[in-house]
């Protein structure tokens, strides 16, 4: 389940900001029913974002805040939601006690279960309100679909990447060199594309990963020299991620990247289905290692 907290300020409170690396989010494809959620608070240190986490390992309740919206992660087994519940009454008792209000018109549930014969959830409540349920979810940028499949996000870059190809094409026209129109696309185009690459790229079908290079070829036809392809930027920004995740001890998939005893590769995961496989953190390994 997904659940997107709204909050409005009864007074002015400095509230530690928490950016969620999205590809965390990959801890998604290792359960079969997942509850995701949005408002709460903690702190988590990292050499490129301040991250505020709280972790129920018992019942794996993951609360992350960002700014005045929190997500909160939930495990639902043996269809016991109590844990889970239990969070979402928390949150309402701490943001009584901090001076906060719950804007419930603002909060959304996602159910994300892959079994077979799914059972009906109980809709959530609070503050005697029930809270909607929603098929996508948008977070930080990015939308989240219940089958964590990718279509509706990547519909999105395209729009957002076309509608400013139209910029491109006018500074061509009125004579810019092509090294600027390079320079432009990388920061104009080629951004927008590339937003949050490591989180969804891999997973996309190769229908969506063709409309998207077809997008690179139009820039290329414009800019008149050749742009790297969007393949070979997700590998290597998947690279750099890892690489920032295996020099920050504290980040929560560092252990995921486990030395074989050569100390040369590291330890693949194991996977049982093509989501988990095609996520975060087994490409980055792959990529590590090859």
């Amino acid at each position: 389940m997904v659940v997107s907290f709204g909050l409005s300020y009864v007074n002015q409170l400095l509230i530690q900001g928490l950016l969620l690396e999205l590809e965390f989010l990959g801890v998604a494809g290792l359960h079969p029913q997942l509850s995701l959620q949005g408002t709460h608070h903690t702190p988590y240190q990292s050499s490129d974002v301040s991250l505020t986490v709280t972790f129920d390992a018992v019942h794996f309740i993951l609360v992350l805040l960002f700014a005045d919206d929190t997500t909160v992660i939930g495990l639902i087994k043996d269809g016991d939601e109590s844990a889970y519940r239990q969070e979402a009454e928390r949150l309402e008792l701490w943001c009584g006690r901090h001076n906060l209000e719950l804007n419930t018109l603002k909060t959304v549930e996602m159910i994300v279960d892959f079994r077979r014969h799914p059972s009906p959830q109980l809709p959530l409540t609070l503050s005697s309100c029930l809270v909607s349920t929603v098929e996508t979810f948008k977070f930080l940028g990015i939308t989240i679909s219940q089958d964590l499949k990718w279509a509706t996000n990547i519909n999105s870059v395209l729009k957002k990447a076309q509608q400013r190809m139209y910029f491109l094409r006018l500074l061509r026209n009125h004579g810019l060199p092509p090294e600027l129109l390079r320079q432009f696309h990388t920061a104009v185009i080629e951004s927008v594309l590339c937003s949050s690459i490591t989180v969804w790229f891999g997973a996309a079908t190769k229908k969506d990963k063709l409309r998207l290079q077809r997008t690179i070829k139009t820039a290329e036809r414009i800019v008149g020299t050749p742009l790297p392809a969007l393949e070979d930027l997700h590998a290597a920004r998947t690279k750099t991620r890892a690489c920032k995740i295996l020099s920050d001890p504290p980040h929560p998939g560092h252990q995921l990247f486990q030395l074989l005893p050569s100390g040369r590769r590291y330890r693949s995961m194991q996977t049982r289905t093509s989501r988990h496989s095609n996520s975060f953190f087994p490409l980055a390994i792959n990529f590590l290692n090859s």
